[in-house]
């Protein structure tokens, strides 16, 4: 299904968070472009959680305006317009793939066919017996991947996705993210990772709650003078006076 990329998926401005009275994110004023997967690069702590539960609505004491597919946040992710995966697992340990991806489609309304459709995007379709329980930690990313997908939502937020998975299996979830991308669907995805940045379409780098950069990762490494993007990071940190 080919969806409507005119108009940007998120947008924020002047947009602060304070937590145990600390600034977490810093006034942020940003856009999301649609139908693109957008990469939220930085080390860990830097904020890319707390600005993920900012896009979605979910985060408190936020200060400023943050829009969602045309909607204040949090509206769209009540419609069901927003999948998001936190980086901990967020399904249920004791029930099974299979009963778990069974219990949030009947939630959507969504029969069966969707879950089966689901589970092999994400290589689950051997695994529908098997307990979460007893899943290493990156099978039950993946299973929290298949629930965030189920709705097929125009806007995916995607915390830290490929964390503790095998090389193999990183490179077809890029594969997948990218065919999502395709059809229009956002893919927001978060990493402290640098080599998965030229997997991205556009990316923010961040640092100490605040956003050192946009842009594509071509365009990243011209404006710094860098041959990746990682060192693109780290002259964009020393132009900031951050080391």
């Amino acid at each position: 299904m080919s969806r409507d990329v005119s108009s940007p998926a998120v947008t924020l401005s002047g947009v602060s968070v304070r937590r145990g009275g600390r600034l977490v994110l810093q006034d942020l004023s940003l856009s999301v472009p649609s139908g693109v997967i957008v990469g939220l690069i930085g080390p860990s702590g830097c904020g890319k959680t707390t600005l993920m539960r900012t896009m979605i609505g979910l985060q408190a004491n936020v200060a400023g305006i943050v829009d969602v597919l045309d909607l204040p946040a949090g509206v769209a992710a009540r419609q069901g317009e927003v999948g998001y995966m936190t980086q901990d697992p967020s399904v249920y340990g004791d029930l099974t793939v299979g009963e778990n991806l069974s219990y949030f489609a009947a939630l959507l309304n969504l029969g069966p066919e969707r879950v089966s459709e689901v589970m092999g995007s994400v290589s689950l379709a051997d695994m529908s017996d098997a307990v979460v329980a007893d899943l290493s930690g990156g099978q039950r990313a993946r299973v929290s991947l298949a629930v965030a997908l189920l709705a097929d939502p125009p806007l995916l937020v995607l915390d830290e996705p490929t964390v503790g998975l095998d090389p193999a299996l990183r490179t077809e979830l890029w594969a997948e993210f990218a065919r999502l991308a395709a059809t229009g669907t956002t893919v927001v995805v978060s990493s402290h990772v640098m080599d998965e940045a030229s997997r991205c379409d556009q990316l923010i780098l961040m640092r100490d709650g605040r956003v050192l950069a946009t842009g594509s990762p071509t365009e990243l490494i011209a404006r710094t003078g860098s041959v990746d993007v990682e060192e693109a990071f780290l002259r964009l940190v020393a132009d900031r006076g951050d080391t």
